[in-house]
This record gives structure tokens, C-alpha cells and sequence, in this order.
């Protein structure tokens, strides 16, 4: 088996510890019960980099001053990682329905969206509800047209 190179220990090392710093409870946190019942869930946005580098260095035999020059490594390297977690709204779930409250204040196209389907359907219901009244109407003009029959006089 080939000896690994010391750049993935770096990498390995700074991975595993974003793996421990990251998780799903992180991003959607744990669900808290209102007193009305409904559950607030956190939700959060997650941004992580990552950077590793190094160098190998040739090992010098002897110092100016004729003697051993301490040796440099072999290898020289080192690696980086960041996360970033920002709030960015909450899950509210309660009464049959669930929204997004966001966290930031310009959240009106969010919110707009977010309301966009109880809005079509009032405005369907309010389409259904004018169509059944004409109808209704129809008949009822019709129930009261006299019924004229003309019978030909000879």
C-alpha cells in the first residue's frame, strides 16, 4: 500500500472537523411548541469553505559556516476551513397551514408569495360564487317568463 502524503492528513483532519461542526440540526433546528400548539421550527443558512496547501523542500546538507545546518522538513503545509451560519427565518406550522416567517425586514416578496395560493383561492371563490348567483338569476327569469303559445287562427 503507497504511503499517503502528508497534504491529505491536512485535508482529512480539516474535513472531519467541518463534518463535526456541521450537521442537519444546524440548518432546521429543533422544533419548539408554541402554547396555541403550533411548531416553530429555526432555519438556518450554512456556508462553508475550505483551503489546503503546502510546499516539499529540498533537505540542505551543510551551512555556511561548515556546519549541519538544521534540516527543514520535507514537507511544509497547512489548512484552513470556515462556516458561516445565518438565520434565516422560521417554519410555522399551525391550523392546517405552514408558512416562512423570514428574519430579514425586505421580506415582501417573500411574504407576497408566501400568501399567493390563499389569494387565488378567494379569488376563485369569489369567480364561483358570482357565476352560481347569475345562474341562479337565469333561472329565476326564466321560471317567470309567462309561457306564450300561439295557436293559429283560422
Amino acid at each position: 500500500m503507497p504511503e499517503q502524503h502528508p497534504i491529505e492528513g491536512l485535508m482529512k483532519t480539516a474535513m472531519e472537523s467541518i463534518k463535526e461542526m456541521i450537521d442537519v440540526n444546524t440548518i432546521v433546528g429543533d422544533p419548539v411548541e408554541a402554547p396555541d400548539g403550533s411548531v416553530i421550527i429555526p432555519i438556518s443558512r450554512v456556508a462553508c469553505g475550505f483551503a489546503a496547501g503546502g510546499g516539499e523542500f529540498e533537505v540542505s546538507g551543510e551551512s555556511k559556516e561548515g556546519g549541519d545546518e538544521s534540516q527543514m522538513p520535507a514537507f511544509g503545509g497547512g489548512s484552513g476551513a470556515g462556516v458561516s451560519v445565518r438565520p434565516i427565518g422560521f417554519l410555522v406550522t399551525g391550523n392546517g397551514q405552514v408558512r416562512l416567517l423570514p428574519v430579514d425586514g425586505n421580506a415582501v416578496i417573500d411574504r407576497i408569495i408566501d400568501l399567493a395560493p390563499q389569494i387565488f383561492n378567494q379569488i376563485q371563490s369569489m369567480f364561483i360564487s358570482r357565476n352560481l348567483k347569475q345562474t341562479q338569476n337565469m333561472a329565476q327569469d326564466v321560471s317567470q317568463t309567462p309561457d306564450i303559445t300561439h295557436t293559429p287562427t283560422s
